[in-house]
């Protein structure tokens, strides 16, 4: 395997970390709308994240660095064609990050409403585009002989993409509401598990249309056995859900989200980004790589900070590890 083969893995590793971490993160920032009944429940809801949304962004960062420096052509094509919507997560994110901070520094109502407000859209926006854009550079999209996207943001919006966005807004938003479950106490609890059941069956039609759809277009047997695995493991968590084992359920849907990113990168490989004009001009892991050395020089960093970077954040849910509730809101001091 050449290094421009396993940088490939590294980052398919990286994107689908993002996704699991992130994932409830987006989906605990949906649920303050969905769930939280009052203030205090919302409350409840973002700490369960507070002490680590920020570190799961790490893991974007990490994919897309990664990207710029392993395969700049993609890291180009990529972030010049998709430019509007990937601005627009970007600013969402930017504004996630401010409302989670300053929502609780004024006390008047109206104030913390409107930032309210921003977590909710600012986490939905983002869950639905990432697999918009993931939908298209796995469909393929205009890719000229320069390796210049010369489509127009319409194109971008095609069903295949859309029913990608919808699939991870979905898929998100029941990871999220399973976190919810087995982060909080009381009555919350017992209603995000309700809602997780609902948002389950309709992540399962959603994710089954459309993996099979992938795997028709593109799939071959290993993409096939990720579709499956991506399947069991969605329905094994709807179950486990069910049945009040919040821990199983948790793990089952991150298993879901893994296998389902694993899939799309293996009906990608090798190319990274495919023109849907003609497939000679499709980005590939050999077109699109850095030069050997850069990436030798890249593989021994990653090989040292990388496991520092996963105690350190494994050790952060280690400490925040226990649940709470209402009862452990205290009134607002300003």
């Amino acid at each position: 395997m050449e290094l421009h083969d396993i940088w490939f893995v590294l980052i398919a590793v990286l994107w689908t970390g993002y996704f699991f971490l992130e994932g409830f993160d987006f989906g605990i920032g949906v649920l303050t709308k969905l769930l939280a009944r009052d203030r205090t429940e919302k409350r409840v809801l973002i700490n369960t994240i507070g002490p680590v949304w920020d570190g799961n962004e790490v893991w974007l960062l990490s994919a897309g660095g990664a990207t710029f420096a392993a395969f700049p052509e993609w890291y180009a094509t990529l972030f010049s064609g998709f430019y509007l919507p990937l601005l627009l997560i970007l600013v969402c994110l930017i504004l996630r990050g401010v409302a989670f901070e300053y929502r609780a520094k004024r006390p008047e109502e109206q104030w913390q409403r409107n930032w309210e407000n921003a977590i909710f859209w600012t986490s939905l926006l983002p869950a639905f585009l990432w697999g918009v854009a993931f939908g298209n550079i796995v469909r393929g999209v205009k890719i000229d002989q320069n390796f210049e996207y010369v489509g127009s943001l319409g194109d971008l919006l095609n069903p295949y993409a859309v029913l990608g966005g919808l699939v991870t807004l979905t898929l998100f938003t029941f990871h999220g509401a399973v976190f919810a479950a087995l982060k909080t106490l009381g009555d919350i609890r017992e209603r995000a598990r309700k809602l997780a059941l609902r948002l389950g069956v309709m992540t399962a039609v959603l994710a089954l249309v459309f993996l099979l759809w992938t795997q028709v277009e593109n799939g071959d047997g290993k993409s096939l056995v990720a579709l499956v695995v991506a399947v069991v493991a969605l329905v094994a968590a709807i179950g486990a859900n069910q049945a009040g084992r919040e821990g199983w359920a948790f793990g089952l849907s991150g298993l879901t989200i893994v296998a389902a990113v694993a899939m799309l990168f293996l009906t990608l490989f090798p190319n990274v980004m495919p023109s849907s004009l003609n497939d000679e001009w499709s980005l590939t892991v050999t077109n699109a790589s850095s030069s050997p050395y850069t990436l030798k020089i890249m593989t021994w960093c990653a090989v040292i900070a990388t496991p520092v970077v996963m105690l350190y954040q494994g050790w952060t849910y280690w400490v925040f590890r226990k649940r709470i509730g209402t009862q452990h809101i205290a009134d607002a001091v300003h």
